[in-house]
């Protein structure tokens, strides 16, 4: 591995490695988490099929040591909704970074990628979802101007807010 960090869009070639990483990114959770909610967890990440249809439709960011991905950011632009995000909101997935790889600025630095695309694209808002057991990510997410916006109802056992992030200011 050479400590060269390169950052780039990702394909379709890249599912079996977003894949693995996520597990092992979310899986340092695993115990916050309890057994039951990590294998739903885990579920989710694990399929290829909802790795394909997210970069069907989203920007995903990556990070690699030449190689490896060993981080990565997804920004679904506007236009997506779901039961927590509004329909005119572009907003991130899945930032993880490889735990080997922590305290480089890996994740400030896909959000801040995500954040100069979402303006190329002329999205207005970002909004994101965040835990209660995520210090390290609100940390960030704080620093690039985000504010909780609401508390949702909890996922995996644990509470979870929502952020946004206003563009046109």
């Amino acid at each position: 591995m050479n400590n060269i960090l390169k950052y780039r869009t990702a394909s379709t070639l890249d599912i079996s490695q977003l894949k693995n990483l996520a597990l092992l990114a979310y899986g340092q959770f695993k115990d916050v988490l309890g057994i039951e909610n990590w294998q739903i967890m885990e579920s989710n990440l694990s399929s290829e099929e909802k790795i394909a249809d997210l970069l069907s439709k989203a920007t995903c960011f990556v990070c690699t040591d030449g190689t490896t991905i060993v981080g990565m950011a997804y920004l679904m632009p506007q236009g997506n909704p779901t039961p927590i995000f509004q329909a005119n909101w572009s907003y991130l997935r899945l930032v993880a970074v490889h735990p080997d790889h922590n305290g480089k600025g890996i994740a400030k630095t896909l959000t801040q990628l995500c954040i100069d695309h979402a303006k190329q694209n002329n999205e207005h808002t970002i909004a994101l979802h965040t835990s209660e057991f995520m210090d390290a990510a609100r940390h960030i997410y704080e620093g690039f101007g985000f504010k909780q916006l609401k508390e949702i109802e909890p996922l995996f056992g644990k509470r979870y807010w929502i952020y946004t992030l206003d563009l046109d200011r």
